[in-house]
This record gives C-alpha cells, sequence and structure tokens, in this order.
C-alpha cells in the first residue's frame, strides 16, 4: 500500500473548516468502492482506454469516496491507482483527473509548489491561492505542504518573491487572521478605515506595511465593514484607491484580497469568465478552479457567473472546451442554470 499511502496518505482530511460549503460534487448515493475500482481497472484495461467510464465515475465521486475507490483499486490490481491512471491518460485530462486524486488542501498544496519550482514563478497562481484562501485553509495548506514536500511553505514562498509583495504573501501565509465576532467594534472598524486613508490616498507614498497588518490580521466580517466605513474618509473605494497606489504583483494580491472579502464566489467567476473569454480557454485557470472548488463554493460560483456574463457556468465550458477535457469539465460543473 506504500504508494497510495504516500500519495493520499493519512492526510489531512480537509477538517476544522467552518465556512459553509456549496459543493457541486457530493456523495454518491450506493457508493460502492469495490464496483467503481473494478469499472475503473476494465476502462484502464480497455484497448485505447474507456476515458468515458473513468470521467463518469471519478468526477462523480468526493475525494474521500476517490480515496476508498484507491485503496480498493490497489487490493483488486495489486498496482498503485495514480500511477495506473498517469499511465493511461494524457494531456489536459490526465491533470484534471490526477488533480481530482488529491484533496482539495493537497490540490491546493501542489499547485502553489508548482507555482514556484524551477525558474521564475507563476506569480498567477501564488496570488489567486494564498489570497483567496482562509486563514484556516492556508493554516491546513501549510501542514500538508511540509507533508508532501519536506519543506516550509514560507521559506518556500520568501525564497520565490521579493519586496512588499513577499511581505504580504508571507503574512497571509502566517495565518494571523482573527476569527469573526459576534461583538462589532465600531471604534476599530473607524480606526482601521481611517488607517488605511491616512497609510494610502492621503499621503503621498504609501505606508503599504499598515495595509498589509490590517488587510492579514482581520477578521474577514470587521474588513466588509472598515472597506464601507473608508468610503467616508476616501472619494476612493478600496479597490480604487489600490489600484492608485500599488502596481504590479502586490495591487494584483491587494485586490484579490479585497475582491475575495466582498464576494468570494463571484471572484472566481469573473476568474473564469476571464479564462474563456478567447475561442479556446485558459485550461490551466480553468481546471484549477473546477478542481479546487467544486467541493466549496462552485454552485455559488456558477450563481455568480451566471448573474454577471448572462450565460451559465455550462454552456460557456461547452463553448470554449472540447472532449474528455469538456465532459470532465461539465460533470465537476453539476448541470446547467
Amino acid at each position: 500500500m506504500a504508494l497510495v499511502s504516500e500519495f493520499l496518505g493519512q492526510l489531512s482530511l480537509n477538517v476544522g473548516s467552518c465556512e459553509s460549503k456549496y459543493p457541486t460534487v457530493v456523495p454518491a448515493v450506493d457508493f460502492d468502492p469495490d464496483k467503481d475500482a473494478a469499472r475503473i481497472e476494465t476502462a484502464i484495461k480497455t484497448k485505447g482506454v474507456d476515458e468515458a467510464t473513468i470521467i463518469n465515475v471519478l468526477t462523480k465521486r468526493t475525494y474521500s469516496q476517490r480515496r476508498e475507490i484507491a485503496f480498493a483499486y490497489e487490493r483488486r490490481a495489486k498496482k498503485d491507482l495514480v500511477t495506473a491512471l498517469k499511465g493511461a491518460l494524457s494531456g489536459s485530462l490526465e491533470t484534471v483527473i490526477l488533480g481530482l486524486m488529491k484533496s482539495t488542501t493537497q490540490y491546493d498544496a501542489s499547485e502553489i509548489k508548482g507555482s514556484i519550482k524551477g525558474l521564475g514563478t507563476d506569480e498567477e497562481v501564488l496570488i489567486e491561492i494564498v489570497c483567496s484562501r482562509s486563514s484556516s485553509e492556508l493554516a491546513e495548506i501549510k501542514t500538508v505542504y511540509k507533508e508532501l514536500f519536506k519543506k516550509d511553505l514560507e521559506k518556500d514562498v520568501a525564497g520565490d518573491t521579493s519586496g512588499d509583495f513577499a511581505k504580504l504573501l508571507l503574512a497571509l501565509v502566517q495565518a494571523k487572521r482573527a476569527e469573526p465576532c459576534s461583538v462589532v467594534d465600531y471604534e476599530k472598524i473607524d480606526e482601521d478605515a481611517r488607517a488605511l486613508y491616512d497609510a494610502g490616498v492621503k499621503r503621498k507614498g504609501t505606508d503599504v506595511a499598515t495595509w498589509i497588518s490590517i488587510m492579514s490580521e482581520r477578521s474577514v466580517p470587521h474588513l466588509q465593514k472598515v472597506f464601507d466605513r473608508y468610503k467616508s474618509y476616501s472619494p476612493y473605494d478600496m479597490q480604487e484607491s489600490i489600484r492608485k497606489e500599488v502596481k504590479g504583483d502586490l495591487e494584483k494580491s491587494f485586490l484579490t484580497l479585497v475582491e475575495c472579502f466582498e464576494n468570494k464566489p463571484l471572484y472566481f467567476a469573473s476568474r473564469l469568465a476571464e479564462a474563456m473569454k478567447g475561442k479556446s480557454a485558459k485550461e490551466k485557470v480553468v481546471t484549477r478552479i473546477m478542481v479546487s472548488r467544486c467541493e466549496v463554493d462552485l454552485m455559488k460560483i456558477r450563481t455568480e457567473f451566471k448573474s454577471q456574463t448572462g450565460k451559465s457556468l455550462f454552456q460557456t465550458i461547452s463553448e470554449h472546451t472540447k472532449g474528455d477535457y469538456q465532459k470532465a469539465m461539465l460533470s465537476l460543473c453539476g448541470g446547467d442554470d
């Protein structure tokens, strides 16, 4: 069992997340891991590989169910399922299916690792994941990152980024954000709104350190009220202020944070719309969001997508993708709106 245990491991199973879930992938009823494992074994052995069966089974099961299928497959075939899938599939479908064989946290950790491995950094991935995940999710990602790669996430991020951008990412990765409190502290809200204004729009240059500490340490409900209050001090709202004050990756990071504080599903819906603007989709972005959010909030993302673009996510995926990749994406999407 070495390989499965190593890969799927007894790693953290996304516990401790207190946010409500709005998944499109839910536990299959009448679930039988042995039956599923047998179907996958036959699909892999079929001449030319029966991709449709692999897609139908694995995109319609939750991660914990896929994990049981992996154990059942190994008992049956005396082989590791992930290795077998790697050998049987290729291209973007392989990327999707192997992504689904990881828990949401393992997937996020692997995507971060991929974004800072080798020459150059994929800042877009780093910003999307680090700036959109909650403090408890980031704490889990850190633990799993260490288990998977035997390295500290903080050290890797620090070694691969620089300046204020690095400082912001590190402040977020430290996961020091306050928990939401039932008592609304209006004085603190006013104080923070004023401090954000004084540190940016009001002065020449930007006191980025103040922005970082407020945006990485305060609870989300508190910050939502702070941004609202901010408008009574500044002629610009928080997003406009960020665009005026900072540039480059730091600007993108702050904007991602604020967009996610205000409406996280809308942020992902906008990213998906942007990735499917051209004739063919930016598959990496679409895959990452669909795989990482299908057991979290993809249902809400679908709703936001429809109200923002006037078209359903299902329809948009149908128009911008093809083949087995399209089948997998539509299945994760979980229906038309």
